[in-house]
């Protein structure tokens, strides 16, 4: 599934800025983890994100996310869903 550039450049700078990293480090195949983000950072990108386009992730869709791309996908499906 191909990946929106505006869902997924907002996605990225909203990472960026929570994690403390420049945009250049960013990876679509990066996990969390290789971007450093901790727990209280996944919550703050969570939120974020959630405010950003006013919806609701779902505990169970974040199981399948396995890097950036996958959850930029999870948001794009919920975006989609919404309208």
């Amino acid at each position: 599934m191909s990946v929106s550039p505006s869902v997924e450049e907002t996605v990225k700078k909203i990472v960026m800025r929570i994690v403390r990293k420049k945009e250049d480090e960013y990876s679509p195949n990066a996990t969390f983890e290789d971007m450093k983000a901790d727990s209280l950072d996944i919550v703050q990108i969570l939120v974020a994100v959630e405010d950003t386009y006013d919806i609701e992730i779902p505990d169970e869709d974040l199981e399948d996310v396995t890097d950036m791309e996958s959850f930029v996908t999870v948001i794009e499906r919920i975006i989609a869903e919404k309208e």
